[in-house]
């Protein structure tokens, strides 16, 4: 059986990996392996029909991979004691995989067996919290190259960015695809906490017109460069400044912002009339939805505007007993 692997950008694996899945062809029992500093080989069964490569190259020999990170384990001698302590998630994010390890014991073997997982990725950082007045990540490299700059891609969005720098959320994927599923095209956003354009660039793509502010330095630079990235300098006016201080007016706010409620009267006093909210929460179990939906109601309430909740979701669960949620609410 010829082993043949298809030839794609470092930066494209990860989406490459789904579109190759989803038509059949991907070869799981195989390593992906580094083809030189700019192309992976992804192990296939066949040359892909539908799925957009550079191109299909004969391996020599098939490197088989362990099946998952406890056979890994288990190879260098962990105990069930140990194992019961490793991590059982993860996040690949462009090359750096981001890790939260608890009490985790010999990290570093961990963070060398997650290498072998991900052929695409070059190094392991451990995740601490998020901290300071510009949201800045604690993070810790636990192997690898140490190279925490990296170039993530999302259903064709492009996100350049330094973890050791500025955070990202892997678990908001869903909501960063969803919020270029939600616009209009030409629609004017006024996105209050842009980072590096979370959920300005997906929208910005989708062909709204998007006021991104962030007052983070670094992540606003690479929210300047992701503009570029993803061809959409046009669509996005980025500030640096605190979105108090902008003088907005839109027909959709985005508060991606677990304190948004902190910021509501700016936000409304940018949303027109009859438009939609998106507001970001923290918020214990038992408080769900009371709390986040009267928060937008009573600050709508204040200046003589009526709301109607037009979605509630769960975007992930952010520690025990409390989950970050998001509610939709059109403002009249």
């Amino acid at each position: 059986m010829r082993n043949l692997a298809a030839l794609v950008e470092k930066s494209r694996a990860e989406d490459a990996i789904d579109d190759l899945a989803s038509e059949g062809v991907y070869d799981d029992s195989r390593k992906v392996r580094e083809h030189d500093d700019e192309t992976v080989e992804l192990p296939v069964t066949r040359a892909p029909e539908t799925t957009p490569v550079l191109d299909v190259v004969e391996q020599a020999t098939a490197e088989r991979r362990l099946p998952d990170l406890e056979s890994r384990l288990r190879a260098r001698g962990w105990s069930d004691d140990e194992l019961a302590r490793a991590p059982n998630s993860w996040a690949v994010v462009g090359s750096v995989v981001l890790v939260r390890f608890g009490d985790c014991p010999r990290r570093e073997e961990v963070g060398e067996a997650l290498l072998e997982l991900h052929g695409e990725a070059d190094t392991v950082l451990a995740r601490g919290g998020i901290s300071g007045e510009h949201r800045e990540p604690e993070v810790t490299v636990v192997a690898g190259s140490g190279d925490t700059e990296t170039v993530h891609t999302e259903h064709g969005t492009k996100y350049a960015l330094d973890l050791r720098e500025v955070m990202f959320a892997p678990g908001n994927q869903r909501e960063r695809v969803r919020m270029g599923e939600v616009v209009e095209p030409d629609e004017r956003v006024f996105d209050m906490f842009a980072g590096v354009g979370y959920f300005a660039l997906p929208m910005a793509r989708a062909g709204a017109r998007v006021t991104a502010v962030e007052r983070n330095p670094t992540a606003f630079q690479f929210l300047l460069e992701n503009a570029v990235l993803n061809d959409v300098t046009g669509r996005i006016d980025a500030y640096r400044a605190d979105c108090r201080d902008v003088d907005a007016s839109a027909e959709r706010v985005v508060m991606g912002y677990y304190e948004a409620h902190e910021y509501l009267d700016t936000a409304l006093a940018a949303l027109e009339p009859g438009g939609v909210l998106h507001a970001h929460e923290t918020t214990p179990e038992n408080r769900l939805w009371e709390r986040p939906v009267e928060r937008i109601r009573e600050a709508a309430g204040e200046r003589g505007r009526e709301i109607e909740v037009l979605d509630r979701r769960r975007v992930k669960s952010h520690s025990e007993g409390v989950w970050h949620v998001v509610v939709d609410a059109r403002v009249e």
